[in-house]
């Protein structure tokens, strides 16, 4: 196999998010917070390293899993789209799609707003978000915090400039945490359709329509249902309920893969020595394609950046695939069978379909 640089293109790194230098920072970041984990079963006691969608400690015998993120520079496109009102669902979204992804069943979650200034509509407007979020995810918003920092907030809109993040909280039993351990060669890879770009790889979207090409957010392009912000706005879809129902089945769930930033390269997360062989990819939303194509962006940043119309992903037993397929679509998503596991202790994720292959933290064209 020869293995070829991905080739000139618009890059996120060149959009201004270099994740090479922020795995160096966040390494370093590690290496001291593991220095307050508790020793031994005390309370409190770590129950995953860190790299995983969530954390797990020990609290009183069950297994409390923890996550926090926010909507990064979605905020951004709020502001230049003037609505507000659907950014706290993708709050939720990526809070509560962390969680499961440990097998955890979500509770609830505390927000936290930092704004330029405190415009109430502006407020309301985001809280109308996480409610419907956590309607959808069937969780609680059990508090939070809002901060007005004119010093340290400044938005595209002036005086809106806001950031929102979240801390999301559910429960697992100790015997049932789920981090990929058990797959085995041949199962099969359910992937779950997203609702277009979701909540990453917007600073490199952002950098294509609106700094390389002088679109606006009323941009109607014929290939997208709506206006250009309006596509790029659409909430980040939650898997909440198809992954708990599945959980609750007798199906052998062996992992569940959120396909966040680093997209497909996030099925590397797993804690096996496997890769996978992605052979069967749905049809990819218009808007990657237009992105694609205005950047121009090679396939390996796209696959690198972006869920490409794939938001979620269940490893099943082959024999399990259909029936997942169905429970998926009961909920009302679309769901496929886009790929198995291979025994691989580099555990590259090969996308057949592109001639990729992943290499570290950037997929490449293989020949």
């Amino acid at each position: 196999m020869v293995i070829s640089d991905s080739g000139p293109g618009a890059t996120y790194q060149a959009a201004g998010v270099d994740n090479e230098r922020a795995d160096l920072g966040l390494k370093r970041i590690v290496d001291r917070v593991r220095q307050t984990w508790p020793q031994g079963n005390e309370p409190g006691a770590v129950q995953l390293d860190i790299g995983y969608y969530a954390s797990v400690i020990e609290a009183g015998g069950i297994g409390l899993a923890i996550a926090t993120d926010g909507i990064g520079s979605k905020a951004i496109i709020a502001q230049m789209v003037d609505k507000y009102d659907t950014v706290g669902i993708d709050c939720v979204a990526m809070n509560v799609n962390d969680l499961i992804c440990v097998g955890a069943t979500p509770l609830s979650m505390v927000d936290y707003i930092a704004v330029q200034e405190a415009h109430p509509d502006l407020l309301d407007a985001l809280a109308k978000g996480l409610c419907a979020g956590a309607e959808m995810a069937n969780i609680s918003i059990s508090g939070g915090e809002t901060a007005q920092l004119p010093s340290v907030i400044t938005g595209y809109k002036e005086g809106f400039g806001f950031d929102l993040a979240g801390t999301a909280v559910g429960t697992v039993a100790l015997d049932k945490i789920i981090v990929g351990r058990d797959i085995e060669p041949g199962d099969v890879v359910i992937g779950i359709e997203s609702n277009g770009i979701h909540s990453n790889g917007l600073t490199l979207a952002r950098h294509i329509f609106f700094e390389q090409h002088d679109y606006t957010v009323e941009t109607q392009f014929p290939e997208l249902r709506q206006s250009l912000g309006d596509e790029l706005l659409e909430p980040t879809h939650i898997y909440v309920r198809e992954a708990l129902a599945v959980l609750a089945s007798d199906i052998a769930m062996k992992a569940l893969i959120h396909i966040t930033g680093d997209g497909f390269l996030n099925l590397s997360r797993v804690d096996a020595e496997v890769g996978f062989v992605i052979d069967h990819l749905p049809p990819v939303p218009p808007i990657f394609s237009l992105m694609q194509q205005l950047g121009p962006v090679s396939d390996a940043e796209m696959f690198r950046v972006f869920n490409m119309g794939v938001g979620f992903c269940l490893v099943v037993p082959a024999q399990a695939a259909e029936r997942v397929i169905t429970m998926v679509e009961g909920h009302g998503k679309k769901a496929y069978a886009i790929g198995y596991a291979v025994a691989d202790p580099e555990k590259q994720i090969q996308i057949k379909q592109k001639g990729l292959v992943s290499q570290g933290k950037a997929f490449l064209k293989s020949d």
